[in-house]
């Protein structure tokens, strides 16, 4: 009998391994520095550095909370219909063991670390995706805390029950890559949490002024092309059905854009980047739970939609409906993840084929379109769960940190004048005397001069700061 080779297993595909990592690399790109970035130029120069930080804070409390019990609790083994049992991935044995999900019965032809960080970059970018409903005012303690409490309770629930072998798994709903784990979740839990939270300041509302629209655009770009290993991976295989993902997440992205620049051109008479930008969100968005189940004509419907009603839901019932104006969604988040997420979980049970569910090794015999209208109805069911789940434990997470810990969710009214020097004592432009500080040796209020205070850089009306008066 031969000796096992531990650099060579027999069950190791190193075409798949490799991909595998590749696509992960990817999808974290995304987060770090793909929304570093984006939030950072869309949001106004106050709040670049705060923006930024939260992505990156996030993408690094998911990582430990994961392998000490998260990735059990989402792709371990079964424990209750909606959630497997939690614990750690952190021996050399487990780390280098064949990749399975037990509960699923899923088994891959790479190591178990390498799934663990493929599950990790989705799990750290729904934090991330969240953060977005919440910029320009949630108290940074707060939003540490809020991370892993959400990890736990809201995301591992909806991987599990759609990817681990949890109850929706088992009945047939189909989310390829994460429409509903992902977006339809993030988008959800972004509207309820900024609801609790409360709104950012009526100036910073009004006067939304980007910080750099080519730095958003620059995030955009990475986000997109990131998207090839968020929906290319998830088939944990360089196999056939990757390529046909990665073909239609950018066909559907492309054709959203397309639409949501026409929209913008017959509605506001100018084509607008950030309106662009919101476009291609929406269609890599819609496309996720679909990419390689469904054909590439599928994928221009679907980015067609994409492109059109979260457009309608931004810019029509965004500013016709009352509850748009109470909830502060800083960067529209239900719009383009919540709606784009639900829209296309729908039409993934209008379009899937039979080919494509096949060469993604799922028992589902496609959609609508080959006959099976129930698929439709699963979809539904599937979405209403992550929806309602998301509304339950956001607001008990935010009342529990509000109330039980005596965490404010949100900034004082001080700190929200001033921003990222106040909050980090540190600031996106630090080019000393003329930019608001007194001289270039105390350019932020961390790391120079301790006995500085956040009064020192009190904003004035014409944007100077008290520093600057005195001066």
């Amino acid at each position: 009998m031969a000796t096992p080779n531990p650099t060579n297993p027999d069950w190791l595909n190193k075409g798949d391994n490799a991909w595998q990592l590749t696509a992960a690399s990817l999808v974290a790109l995304q987060s770090v520095p793909g929304l570093m970035v984006l939030y950072a130029g869309i949001m106004q120069t106050k709040w670049a550095v705060n923006s930024a930080f939260m992505a990156l804070y996030a993408f690094a409390a998911v990582l430990i909370c994961w392998v000490i019990y998260a990735y059990k609790a989402a792709f371990g083994e079964y424990m209750l219909p909606f959630v497997g049992r939690p614990g750690p991935v952190l021996v050399m044995d487990m780390e280098l063991r064949q990749a399975v999900i037990p509960a699923a019965n899923i088994t891959a032809n790479f190591p178990l670390s390498t799934m663990v960080y493929f599950q990790f970059v989705f799990a750290a970018i729904t934090l991330v995706i969240t953060a977005g409903a919440f910029l320009g005012r949630m108290n940074f303690t707060a939003w540490m805390v809020f991370v892993p409490l959400w990890l736990t309770l809201s995301y591992t629930v909806g991987a599990f029950s759609l990817w681990g072998g949890g109850f929706l798994f088992q009945r047939g709903v189909i989310d390829y890559s994460g429409g509903y784990v992902i977006h339809l979740s993030s988008g959800t839990a972004g509207f309820v949490g900024a609801y609790w939270i409360g709104p950012r300041l009526r100036s910073d509302r009004e006067n939304s002024v980007p910080h750099s629209t080519t730095l958003c655009l620059v995030g955009a770009g990475i986000l997109w092309i990131g998207w090839n290993g968020f929906n290319g991976g998830d088939p944990y295989a360089a196999s056939p059905d990757a390529g046909a993902a990665v073909i239609n997440t950018n066909i559907a992205t492309a054709m959203s854009l397309l639409v949501w620049t026409v929209m913008d051109i017959i509605f506001f008479k100018k084509p607008s980047v950030i309106g662009a930008v919101q476009g291609m969100i929406t269609g890599l968005v819609a496309i996720t739970p679909a990419a390689g189940v469904v054909a590439g004509w599928g994928a221009i419907i679907i980015g067609a939609c994409s492109g059109s009603i979260p457009w309608i839901s931004m810019n029509i019932a965004g500013k016709k409906f009352k509850i748009f104006e109470i909830v502060d969604d800083t960067l529209g988040v239900v719009h383009t993840h919540m709606v784009a997420g639900a829209l296309g979980g729908f039409l993934v049970g209008l379009f899937a084929t039979a080919e494509g569910c096949a060469a993604f090794a799922i028992s589902s015999p496609g959609g609508a379109i080959e006959g099976n209208g129930k698929q439709v109805w699963l979809q539904i069911v599937g979405a209403l769960f992550i929806i309602g789940w998301n509304i339950f434990w956001t607001s008990a997470i935010m009342l529990f940190i509000k109330y039980v810990l005596r965490i404010p969710l949100r900034m004082s009214e001080e700190n929200l004048v001033i921003g990222d020097d106040a909050i980090h004592g540190e600031s996106a432009y630090t080019f000393g005397e003329g930019f608001g500080l007194a001289s270039s040796n105390t350019t932020t209020l961390h790391g120079h001069d301790p006995v500085r205070r956040t009064t020192d850089i009190e904003a004035t009306g014409d944007g100077s700061s008290k520093a600057d008066k005195q001066s």
